[in-house]
C-alpha cells in the first residue's frame, strides 16, 4: 500500500504544482469576483457613459406632452426633446450625430398613438423596448380619457391576477423554497458538469502522456496496473476537492454581503437560508460518485491511446454522455416530475445530475435515493472491475490507436499477465 499511496500523493502534488491548475484556479476566482461586484461595475459604467438624446418630432401636436410625461414618470435612460424640425433635416443631424436618434410620433388608423423609431443602427434594443413601453402608456393614457375612467379604476383594470399556487401533498416545498432550490441546483448542475468533465479528461490525459513518454513501462515493473489506475483516480480526486473547497470559500466570502442584492436581482433564487442540509451533502455524494464513474470511464479509455492527440477522440463518446445529462436536466428545472426525468435519474451515466435535480427540486422517497446510490455503486463496481483489466493490458498497447477495437487486444493482453 506504500507504493499505492506514494502514486496518490505523486498525481496529486505534480498536478497541483501545474501552470494549468493555478491559471484556472486564479480564473475562476477573479471571474467569481467580477461577479459578485457585477452591480458595481455596471454602476461605474453607467456614470462614463454619455446620456443619450432625442429629438421628438409630434406630427398630431397633441401627443408630445403626454409622451414626455409618461417617459418622466418611467425614468427613460435617455433625454427627450421636442423639435419642430422637418423629418429629413433631422435625418442629417442624427447622421451629423447632434442627436443620438428621433422619435417621430404620429396617428394610425385606429386613430391611436404609434412611433418612428430612428438611430444610426438598431442595435441598441433597450432604447426601442423603452419607447414602445412609454407609447403603450401613452395609449392607455388616451383610451382612459376617451372612455372617461379615472386614472385608479384604469390602474385597477391592469392590476396583474393574483393566482394562488397550494400542493396538497404533504411536506411539499413553498413556491419560495422551490425558487431557491431551482437556483441551487441550477449552479451546482454546472459545477458537476463542468468539473466531470475536466477532471475526467485529466485522467485520460495523464494516462495517455506517461504511456507516450514510456513511463508506464518502468511503472508497471514495480507496480500493478489496477493500483496505478485508482491511485491516479483518488489522487486527481483530491486535486478537484482542493480546487472546489478554495472556489467555494472564496465565492461564499465574495458574495455574502452582497447576498441580498442578487437574490433581490434574481427573483429569490439566490436566497439559500430556507435550503435543507441535506440538499447540499446529496450535491456533494452525487458528486463524488459521478466523478468516481466517469473518472473510471476515463482511466481505461486513456490507456487504450499511445498518444496525447488520439485522448480527446476516444473519450468524445463520454464527453456526449455528460453532454446529454446536463441538457435532460436543463430540461427537467422546469418539469423535474414527468416521467422521462424520473427514469433518466435511474440510468447510471445520467444519475448523478437528474437524480440530484429531483433530490432538490421535489419531496421524493428515501429509498429512490437510496436506489439510486445503490445503481452508482454497483455500476462503479461494475465499471471498475472491467476497467481495470482493460487498464491492465491497455497501458502494454502502443502504436497509433485503432478506437474501440484495441478493447479486445487490452482483455486479451490482461489476461496473459
Amino acid at each position: 500500500m506504500n507504493k499505492f499511496w506514494i502514486i496518490v500523493g505523486h498525481t496529486y502534488l505534480q498536478k497541483v504544482k501545474t501552470k494549468s491548475f493555478i491559471i484556472t484556479t486564479l480564473l475562476t476566482l477573479l471571474i467569481l469576483f467580477g461577479i459578485s461586484n457585477l452591480p458595481t461595475i455596471i454602476q461605474l459604467f453607467d456614470r462614463e457613459e454619455e446620456v443619450k438624446t432625442f429629438a421628438v418630432l409630434d406630427e398630431t401636436d397633441q401627443y408630445y406632452d403626454m409622451f414626455s410625461a409618461n417617459a418622466n414618470m418611467l425614468e427613460m435612460p435617455f433625454e427627450i426633446e421636442k423639435t419642430t424640425l422637418t423629418e429629413e433635416e433631422l435625418d442629417e443631424k442624427v447622421l451629423a450625430e447632434e442627436f443620438d436618434g428621433t422619435i417621430i410620433l404620429s396617428t394610425d388608423e385606429n386613430q391611436f398613438p404609434q412611433a418612428t423609431v430612428k438611430t444610426l443602427s438598431i442595435t441598441d434594443s433597450q432604447v426601442f423596448a423603452q419607447v414602445e413601453q412609454v407609447l403603450q402608456q401613452t395609449k392607455q393614457e388616451l383610451g382612459r380619457v376617451q372612455l372617461g375612467l379615472e386614472s385608479e379604476e384604469l390602474n385597477q383594470l391592469f392590476t396583474p391576477v393574483v393566482v394562488n399556487k397550494v400542493a396538497l401533498e404533504d411536506n411539499a416545498k413553498t413556491e419560495e423554497e422551490l425558487n431557491q432550490a431551482r437556483g441551487l441546483v441550477y449552479i451546482l448542475l454546472f459545477v458537476i458538469y463542468f468539473s466531470v468533465i475536466f477532471y475526467a479528461s485529466m485522467i485520460a490525459t495523464e494516462v495517455a502522456t506517461e504511456k507516450s513518454s514510456r513511463v508506464m513501462e518502468i511503472l508497471i515493473s514495480s507496480v500493478s496496473p489496477v493500483k496505478q489506475m485508482f491511485a491516479k483516480l483518488i489522487g486527481i480526486g483530491l486535486l478537484s476537492l482542493t480546487q472546489m473547497v478554495i472556489i467555494l470559500i472564496f465565492g461564499y466570502a465574495s458574495i455574502q454581503s452582497k447576498l441580498d442584492d442578487f437574490n433581490a436581482m434574481t427573483g429569490g433564487m439566490l436566497g439559500f437560508s430556507d435550503i435543507p442540509t441535506t440538499t447540499f451533502i446529496f450535491a456533494g455524494v452525487y458528486f463524488i460518485l459521478g466523478y468516481f464513474l466517469f473518472a473510471t470511464l476515463a482511466a481505461f479509455l486513456g490507456s487504450l491511446v499511445s498518444r496525447i492527440e488520439d485522448v480527446q477522440q476516444l473519450i468524445s463518446p463520454m464527453i456526449f454522455l455528460i453532454v446529454g445529462a446536463f441538457m435532460i436536466a436543463m430540461f427537467g428545472l422546469s418539469s423535474p416530475d414527468t416521467p422521462f426525468i424520473t427514469i433518466s435519474s435511474y440510468i447510471p451515466f445520467f444519475t448523478p445530475m437528474i437524480m440530484f435535480l429531483r433530490v432538490g427540486l421535489l419531496n421524493i422517497p428515501a429509498w429512490e435515493i437510496a436506489l439510486s446510490i445503490a445503481i452508482l455503486l454497483a455500476s462503479i463496481t461494475a465499471l471498475a472491475i472491467f476497467g481495470a483489466r482493460v487498464y491492465k493490458g491497455g497501458v502494454l498497447i502502443y502504436g497509433k490507436s485503432s478506437s474501440f477495437k484495441d478493447l479486445k487486444k487490452a482483455l486479451m493482453l490482461s489476461k496473459d499477465k
